[in-house]
């Protein structure tokens, strides 16, 4: 799908999917307010929903507010559930005592994400015009489902390999996720995360002649230049999500958005220490706490939720999740909009 002008690809992308400029939202669990989407596809690209932690009566009020806001283009994302992991009780007494030394009790391990197949039935309720997965590949039947129902399937990926999985699945579009991108690692395999290598700038011209479907970018595009870039290397689109988080309509807490504007790329770190699943975070004191001990998904998720409240009402941002990519220091506090529209109008100059 490499084929053709940089700025043609992208026009033939936002033709396809009722765009007016290649920036898809990231579809952030936890930082995805119908607020920021609405700003996003208003402006003329498509928004984003993370539904990870959203149950079906969630999943259709946070539709019916971004509709309320907004006609444009959206996705909704969910990750594709990993089978239950095995329980350690010497491992899970570690990280008792490490959560009691950092002031917080440990949380209910029992504790399991919203209903796979009810967000499955939720999302094709809401009718979006994208339904995106990570971690994995959506089942056929509901592949066969979003096909009936016109709805699009973005699959995020991490390699070239995932990339032909997801095109041989029936994927419409692949949204390739460089070592540079904040928040969660999206590799189907959740024990090869910390293996995988790739940036955005390595992985998106493998993947662009691997497969036939669009490349959406996903890593380090927080500005026009990287916009061009990706766009040059094959891709059709760019999603973003540290970019958007300084933005108002994000409302993102203080401490997070201050530690955003101020991190350098070697400040965040790809961590297991708030949820269990590889991701990338700004680095601070709980990150270096944990290290290579946590609990595995969705157990850390659970372990740490007490921590992560506490926190984040405290503005304790040693102890708090914040998710970021390399290109942090490049989001800039101004409307969503502003932000998106100005990246299409500085890569359409670089080029013209």
């Amino acid at each position: 799908m490499g084929a053709g002008t940089p700025l043609a690809r992208a026009r033939d992308f936002c033709a396809r999917f009722g765009l007016r400029l290649p920036v898809v939202m990231g579809p952030m669990a936890s930082v995805s307010p119908p607020t920021l989407a609405a700003a996003v596809a208003n402006a003329g690209g498509m928004g984003g929903c993370g539904a990870l932690m959203l149950d079906a009566r969630a999943i259709a009020a946070w539709m019916a507010a971004f509709r309320a806001a907004s006609n444009g283009a959206v996705q909704i994302n969910t990750w594709i559930p990993d089978p239950d992991p095995p329980r350690d009780a010497a491992a899970e007494a570690r990280m008792a005592a490490l959560l009691a030394a950092h002031g917080a009790a440990m949380g209910d391990l029992d504790a399991r994400p919203p209903d796979f197949a009810a967000q499955c039935d939720a999302i094709l309720a809401a009718a979006p015009q994208v339904a995106s997965s990570i971690m994995g590949l959506w089942p056929a039947p509901f592949v066969a489902e979003l096909k009936r129902r016109g709805i699009a399937w973005f699959a995020n990926v991490t390699s070239v390999e995932e990339a032909r999985a997801a095109e041989d699945a029936g994927a419409d579009a692949v949204v390739v996720s460089g070592l540079e991108a904040g928040g969660h690692r999206g590799a189907f395999d959740a024990a090869a995360a910390g293996r995988q290598a790739g940036t955005t700038l390595v992985l998106v011209p493998l993947v662009a002649d691997a497969v036939r479907i669009p490349v959406i970018a996903a890593g380090g595009i927080a500005d026009g230049r990287a916009l061009a870039a990706v766009l040059a290397l094959g891709a059709s689109a760019a999603q973003v999500g540290t970019a958007l988080l300084r933005t108002p309509e994000a409302s993102l807490h203080p401490a997070w958005a201050d530690a955003i504007a101020r991190s350098a790329p070697e400040d965040t770190v790809q961590t297991r220490a708030f949820s269990g699943r590889l991701a990338r975070a700004i680095r601070s004191r709980w990150t270096e706490a944990v290290g290579e001990d946590a609990l595995p998904y969705p157990l850390q998720r659970a372990a740490t939720a007490p921590l992560r409240d506490a926190a984040m009402r405290a503005g304790d941002a040693g102890h708090m999740q914040m998710w970021a990519g390399q290109a942090a220091r490049l989001a800039r506090a101004e409307p969503a909009g502003d932000v998106v529209a100005r990246m299409w109008r500085d890569a359409q100059s670089l080029l013209a």
